[in-house]
């Protein structure tokens, strides 16, 4: 009986991981993105509207169902003297037979300049 169960509390564990796991990943790889973008943009003379389009479409690379209109990102100065920062909150439901989970993510990232 014991192993009855404890195969069980493995196949149940397997599965939920596999459920469990891409969104976290995803959502790491996308993290990484956003800094990427911020520390580009610091030293660039992209728009606002520029970066938030570059953040969606990013999200929409690593299948992430983000809202173009909750990105918020706010660009001070340019040229390396301001900062960038991004925020990008979503949520993601995984369906787990008999149990729904609503995983909710916010990615954020702030980059300043180096002068």
């Amino acid at each position: 009986m014991k192993l009855i169960i404890g195969i069980l509390f493995v196949v149940v564990a397997i599965f939920a991981s596999v459920a469990l796991i891409p969104p976290y990943w995803a959502n790491y790889q996308f993290e990484d993105a956003i800094k990427t973008e911020a520390l580009m943009a610091t030293n660039s003379t992209k728009t606002e509207d520029a970066i938030r389009e570059s953040v969606y479409k990013r999200a929409r690379d690593f299948d992430i169902p983000l809202d173009k209109e909750k990105i918020k990102v706010q660009h001070v100065g340019q040229n390396g003297t301001g900062s960038v920062t991004i925020e990008a909150p979503y949520a993601v439901t995984v369906n787990i037979p008999g149990y729904p989970i609503t995983l909710n993510f916010d990615p954020m990232t702030t980059n300043k300049g180096v002068f």
